[in-house]
């Protein structure tokens, strides 16, 4: 049985809210395997997943049947890490909640930053440890993997702008 609300927007597009419930939780589950937060997951899921690609706080709440302050906490997580941004509805002091068409390469692009972060970092502890002590060499030895997917995801990205614009055309 169907729960209320188990998919906002579903009917209203002719889709069968419970598939899209199924969905919805199948690819949270894997979501949250790679290392998401539960709840981050499933709003995530369910955001993508909608037809508007946005929801407010009580869409979701309805949809995955949780609290407004799960939804919030989850919104926060993935607004920080850039898979989802924050819109007010017009007129309203109502918030939405949106995915964007490319939150892989803003979520990644955050990663590149992350790395770039990182790899400072690790120049220091080798500087500060030594180049030669068994640690500096771990040490070392990550800053060079770091570095080389610093370059790698700088390439990578640009080879999905073309891709994406070759599939899908220029879309916003």
């Amino acid at each position: 049985m169907t729960e209320p609300g188990a998919a906002a927007g579903a009917a209203d597009s002719g889709r069968d809210p419970e598939v899209v419930s199924k969905f919805v939780e199948s690819f949270a589950a894997q979501l949250v395997e790679a290392g998401m937060q539960r709840m981050a997951g499933r709003v995530f899921a369910a955001l993508l997943a909608s037809d508007a690609g946005a929801l407010t706080s009580a869409e979701l709440g309805e949809q995955l049947q949780v609290s407004p302050a799960a939804v919030s906490g989850a919104v926060r997580y993935l607004s920080q890490v850039h898979m989802v941004s924050r819109e007010r509805e017009p007129g309203s002091r109502r918030e939405r909640y949106r995915v964007h068409s490319d939150q892989w390469y803003e979520a990644l692009t955050n990663r590149d930053a992350v790395l770039k972060r990182w790899s400072q970092t690790l120049r220091g502890g080798v500087d500060s440890l030594g180049a030669e002590s068994p640690g500096g060499r771990r040490i070392a030895e990550t800053l060079a993997f770091f570095e080389y997917m610093e370059g790698e995801l700088t390439k990578l990205m640009e080879r999905w702008h073309e891709e994406r614009a070759r599939i899908f055309g220029n879309q916003p």
